[in-house]
């Protein structure tokens, strides 16, 4: 009994290597071979079921029509101009006033060389002509024994009503300029102009409200097209000539003046406070203009310039573009100061944004292509105090 169950066990251990190699790997499936597409029928409940669209073969399909993208326009070519060698800036060996454009800066101007000059060059020369005279004729040799005269009733009438005659003939003109300076028209654009320590920030509320940050360019970095030396500034005011532009002026931190000579146009800029001035470039007189802070605010006082470039109306609608900007258009603009569609500062919307042909680099006027500047870029708003001028850099 026991060698028939020996011999049991032993052809049970001989057969089970083949047993195991017949079944199936865990967790597998057997491969199956695929139906012929006769035996697959496709249902339409399957087919909805499975999310694929069933089409109909007696139904001719349309495959739809695909238009391209249209091709993005040109972009306008931006360009600034260079620096006037005779205008907009200090001359070298000047010793007068600087050429004035505005209006208010011509009167002005006038006021200086026709009505203030002419009385300060006859005061002067008449009290040193009255001194040589004293000095002469009643020196102690001449005239051993002084007079006791205590008064004269002539000379007291004539030194008291001259001053008063003087000064009626300066204040007539002088009261009309004031007048004209704070008693603006009303702006065809406004600009906010902040100081800070030490670069200028420009706001536009009236073209989609973009700022600018305006540092002077360094003398290893500055071109000759930027502008004179410690006036050079990365940014410039842009503005439209022929339109009349308010500045609303205040501070971020200290003090600082807004002054560009060639407008006769000086305001200061005081934390907490807007003071308003305002010029107008006239239409035919376009360029770049110079300025600088004219009240002592830091250390840095003396590198934060001022450059305000005036451009025809059609190039101030591409440069407000390439900024990100837009133009306020036929129902004019935000500020309820500005004047209708045919202003300078929105008559150039709907036109051509392409600027007329530039002068030669160099010329007087003339316009530079300037690489920073992409009318197909989209720019981004720069925070206030993003950067900060440090002055020339230090030999």
């Amino acid at each position: 009994m026991k060698s028939l169950k020996l011999t049991l066990m032993g052809l049970m251990l001989a057969a089970a290597p083949a047993m195991l190699a017949a079944q199936p790997a865990p967790g597998t499936t057997p491969a199956l071979s695929p139906a012929p597409a006769a035996a697959l029928p496709a249902t339409p409940a399957s087919s909805a079921a499975a999310g694929t669209a069933v089409v109909n073969s007696a139904t001719p399909v349309q495959t739809p029509v695909v238009t391209p993208p249209a091709a993005p326009k040109a972009a306008p070519d931006i360009s600034h101009y260079a620096p006037d060698p005779e205008v907009g800036h200090p001359l070298e060996d000047g010793f007068k006033i600087q050429p004035q454009v505005t209006e208010i800066g011509q009167d002005a101007l006038w006021m200086h060389n026709v009505v203030l000059m002419p009385i300060i060059t006859i005061i002067s020369l008449f009290v040193l002509a009255l001194l040589l005279w004293v000095v002469v004729r009643f020196r102690a040799k001449a005239n051993p024994t002084p007079s006791r005269t205590a008064h004269n009733t002539t000379i007291e009438i004539i030194w008291t009503l001259a001053p008063v005659l003087l000064l009626l003939v300066i204040a007539v003109p002088s009261i009309k300029l004031l007048a004209k300076q704070y008693s603006p028209p009303k702006a065809d654009l406004t600009v906010k102009v902040i100081g800070n320590q030490w670069y200028w920030t420009y706001q536009y509320p009236d073209n989609g409200d973009f700022e600018l940050v305006s540092n002077m360019i360094a003398e290893d970095k500055r071109k000759p097209s930027d502008g004179p030396r410690l006036l050079a500034v990365d940014e410039r005011m842009v503005v439209p000539a022929g339109a009349v532009v308010k500045l609303i002026v205040t501070s971020n931190d200290v003090i600082h003046s807004f002054a560009v000579p060639a407008f006769w146009t000086k305001m200061d800029a005081v934390p907490g406070r807007l003071n308003e001035t305002w010029f107008k470039v006239p239409a035919d007189k376009p360029g770049v203009y110079y300025g600088q802070c004219s009240e002592l605010c830091g250390a840095r006082h003396a590198f934060m310039p001022i450059a305000v470039e005036a451009v025809p109306p059609a190039r101030f609608a591409a440069w407000v573009a390439s900024k990100g900007g837009t133009m306020p258009g036929a129902a004019g603009a935000a500020n309820p100061d500005a004047t209708s569609a045919a202003s300078p500062a929105t008559a150039a919307t709907g036109t051509s944004a392409a600027p007329s042909a530039p002068l030669a680099v160099g010329a007087p006027g003339a316009a530079v292509s300037d690489a920073t500047v992409n009318a197909t870029a989209t720019a981004k708003p720069i925070a206030q105090g993003a950067t900060q001028n440090t002055g020339p850099t230090e030999p």
